[in-house]
């Protein structure tokens, strides 16, 4: 980490949680910049899986079990 951002963390820690939150969800705000090729990528992708769902060559699976299959490994973690 540069002085320059080893700085701002210090100075950050010294906020009180909720201004704390605040300038993390600003930093977090800065980097979720809309993105052309990602976004066709991930357009592509989402309509290959459909088609893929609807020729019958992948299943769905139910909410409930991908939360329970990813809660079961942070436990075993």
């Amino acid at each position: 980490m540069t002085t320059t951002a080893e700085a701002l963390s210090a100075q950050a820690a010294q906020l009180p949680p909720a201004e704390r939150m605040e300038v993390v969800e600003r930093i977090l705000d800065s980097l979720d910049q809309p993105d052309a090729a990602l976004d066709a990528l991930w357009a592509t992708e989402a309509s290959d899986r459909l088609a893929a769902y609807r020729r019958g060559e992948i299943k769905a699976v139910a909410l409930s079990d991908v939360i329970a299959k990813y809660q079961a490994a942070a436990q075993r973690t």
